[in-house]
């Protein structure tokens, strides 16, 4: 019997996944476990292409929905929730005087540097955008949106979270919009945003749906227009898994307590 679990999971989760797959390996250590990370769209889009994994794990439920269900996933849990922040070190340009009421007149100083994800790969891409279009109207700035895109050139733009998150860490860039979760992952210095522009708290979830980013559908040349919404993730056992028994007992895992305060560790927060 074929004893490899394979996952294929968002860049943002790849702590708790590897967590989950050291603590997995403890009682089934006869086990394979193999992971790969990608943005969650271009996750999702692997799926549709015909790869074949037992567990998915998307930063995303709407992709889910989008591209996946009923195809090729039957159903999938939401598990966790997080938060835009703007992540930096402690030798990053404007890093000492930064705050939740300058940080964009930081962002536009002359030699600064600040990257996002790539919007069509990863939803931390798109909700960025998001998040200056509603700093926009919370700052009363107008303009502002179109001033942090500009800025923020094609060399800034990397195809997932995690390699933002990494290129902070080493100095090529000053700033990145990321998720909490991964700026925790990597031990970065981070600053909150406003709830009401960070994506974190359902109560906003109104104000959230003023801002929209157009996508690449599940089509070549389709459009799509996703709306904003608190951050969740979410995870399945894709329809064409070869070992469905070894997936569900890492969903349970997951999903269980032990699972939760893993997720907790890592700087989610469980559902």
């Amino acid at each position: 019997m074929n004893q490899t679990l394979k996952i294929l999971h968002a860049g943002a989760l790849r702590m708790p996944v590897v967590e989950c797959a050291k603590l997995l390996k403890e009682t089934h250590p006869e086990w394979e476990i193999t992971l790969e990370s990608f943005g969650s769209r271009a996750c999702a889009r692997q799926i549709r292409g015909g790869k074949v994994v037992d567990i998915l794990a998307l930063a995303d439920p709407m992709l889910f929905d989008e591209l996946l269900v009923p195809e090729y996933v039957d159903k999938y849990y939401i598990f966790a929730n997080d938060q835009i922040v703007l992540a930096y070190n402690e030798f990053s340009r404007g890093g000492g005087e930064i705050t939740a009421e300058n940080w964009y007149n930081i962002l536009f100083q002359e030699g600064v540097t600040f990257g996002r994800s790539d919007h069509n790969l990863d939803p931390c891409g798109y909700r960025t955008l998001m998040v200056w279009q509603l700093a926009e109207k919370y700052y009363r700035q107008e303009g502002l949106f179109k001033r942090l895109d500009k800025k923020c050139s094609k060399e800034f733009i990397y195809p997932k979270s995690y390699d933002l998150a990494s290129e902070v860490l080493v100095g090529k860039l000053d700033y990145a919009f990321s998720y909490l979760c991964v700026a925790n992952q990597f031990g970065l210095r981070h600053l909150y945003l406003p709830e009401k522009i960070n994506l974190s708290n359902p109560a906003h979830a109104r104000e959230y749906r003023q801002a929209s980013v157009s996508l690449q559908g599940k089509n070549s040349g389709e459009m799509v227009c996703v709306t904003g919404a608190p951050i969740e993730f979410a995870i399945a056992i894709p329809k064409n898994a070869e070992n469905p028994d070894m997936a569900g007992t890492f969903l349970d895992l997951i999903l269980g307590k032990k699972g939760q305060q893993l997720l907790e560790d890592c700087g989610l927060i469980p559902y």
